[in-house]
Order: structure tokens, then sequence, then C-alpha cells
């Protein structure tokens, strides 16, 4: 590890949910440096979050990007179904899914446990981080961390700013970040904020394309990608995200800022028939499960 992540990764860091996305950011800090815990839900999924780490850890040494072997990087990793277990963090990410309730109850019970010189940050891609915030009994230690997916390939981590966050966490998110070798676009806190605001408005209207019968979903993905170097057509990326999960968005977005984010029907009824994207194997286009 270099020198640079020692002094801007804290040394402990605790990630609350081992799905896809908190898996993702857990790799991110041990490759930084840090001794890392991940806290989930119950001895099954706890499992298969070891599992998705190192399955990246392994990954990254068959690239080169880190030297070593697998079990030595392992071994900065542990696994966990208590909260208190993040006792001795300096940071804690929280990663459960995208509900206002889960949320607040997670971030609560996680508050909890830490000292009281430990940050606390949320990995939400929309929800309020103020009204996160006011939840909390220590607002100005808390921030959002709205990590990319795939987390590993993403060189982006978009610092959200509550009206309660701390001058010296507004700094320290920043240098976390970049320890993390990714890139900080700090922004205060607003719907969407500003990735899943432009995000979630360039794939509506994609599907509302579709929808239209303007043109196919390979068509309408290519000419984004080869039109306006996305790297990713915005179908593909919402199966990648979910439509599941993009539909949460787009409602609450529209709750918040008008019907212009209104979901379209076709996206409520391809919901409706769990068709999800890539997690269910269909979505805008059909993957192997």
């Amino acid at each position: 590890m270099t020198e640079k992540h020692e002094r801007t990764v804290p040394a402990v860091v605790g990630v609350l949910g081992g799905g896809r996305m908190g898996a993702g950011i857990a790799h991110a800090f041990l490759l930084a440096g840090a001794e890392v815990t991940v806290v989930e839900r119950d001895a099954q999924a706890a499992e298969a979050a070891r599992e998705r780490i190192e399955r990246d850890l392994a990954k990254s040494l068959e690239r080169g990007a880190i030297d070593g072997n697998l079990d030595a990087w392992a071994e900065h990793l542990t696994v966990s179904l208590d909260h208190a277990d993040f006792a001795p963090a300096g940071l804690v990410v929280e990663a459960v899914p995208e509900s206002w309730d889960l949320k607040v109850a997670a971030l609560q019970e996680t508050e909890r446990h830490l000292g009281e010189g430990a940050w606390l940050a949320t990995n939400t891609s929309s929800l309020s981080v103020d009204g996160l915030a006011e939840q909390l009994a220590r607002p100005e230690r808390f921030c959002g961390l709205h990590f990319f997916n795939p987390v590993p390939a993403s060189k982006l981590v978009e610092v959200v700013l509550s009206k309660h966050t701390g001058e010296q966490l507004r700094t320290l998110s920043v240098q976390w970040v970049e320890g993390l070798g990714k890139t900080p676009v700090v922004v205060n806190d607003a719907p969407g904020f500003a990735s899943s605001r432009l995000g979630v408005a360039i794939a509506l209207e994609a599907i509302r394309m579709v929808e239209e019968g303007v043109a196919s979903p390979e068509d309408i993905d290519n000419a984004m990608v080869l039109g306006y170097k996305f790297p990713v057509g915005p179908l593909a990326l919402t199966d990648i995200v979910g439509l599941d999960v993009r539909l949460g968005i787009a409602e609450y977005l529209a709750s918040e800022l008008g019907p212009r984010f209104e979901p379209p029907q076709l996206m409520r009824e391809m919901v409706a028939r769990g068709e999800l994207g890539r997690k269910s194997g269909k979505g805008f286009f059909t993957y192997e499960k």
C-alpha cells in the first residue's frame, strides 16, 4: 500500500451490508490499506458477502492491481452479524437497500455502537441526506458517500454534504475518496443529488422511447455509447442497477421534483413481471443467470 492511502483512509472501516454495493465498497477500502468489517443480517448473507469480496480481491490479484495472495488480503476482512463489531471503526459506510425506514433504523443502530470520534456515511443514491442526518444523534459527523456500480471499476464517488455536515468531515470525505484512487464530486444535498438526477432523467427518456416504438433498446443504447461516448447505454445501465431500484428512485424524484420524473408505464409493467435486469436474468436485455 502507498503512503497516500495510509494518510487518507481510516485504519479501520466498517461497511453495513455486504450486497453488490457493500462488497464493492469493502473491496475498495481493503485495497487502500484499511482493516474492514462488514456486518450482515444473517449467516447466509454474511457468507455471500465474504464470497463477493474475496472474488473481487482475486480479480484484482489476477489483473496485477495488487500484490500478494488472497489469504493475506482476506486476513484484513472481518464479516460479522453484530453491530458491536463496528466499535473500533473510524468510519462506517451504510449500504443497505434504498428504503427510508430501513436506512434510518440501520444508521441509528450503527451510530449507537460507534466511538465519539467515528464518522458515519450513507451510500444512498437518492434519499435525503439532510433528512437522514436529522434522525441521528451526531448529524455533524454524517455525510453521503455515493459509490457507483461496479465499485472496483468506477472512478467516481459522489460526496453529498448535508446542511449539518461539519467542516472537518467536508475535508476528510474528499481525502478518503482520493485515498481510494477515485475522484470525488462534491454536491449539496438535493433530490437525486447530481448523478442520480441526471442519470435517471436520461434512463426514463430512453424507456419512453422503447415504449413509444421509437427504436430498439440496442439502437437507443448504441446511439448514446457511440454518439455521446457513454461507457454503457442508459438501458443496459438500468439493467445493471435494477429496474426495481430505478423505479423507486424515479418515484421519489417525481414526488420531490414533479411529473418530469414520473416512471413510464412500461417500467412499472416490467417490474411487476419480475423483469428487473441482470439480477433476474431479463430486463431490456437478456442475461445468463
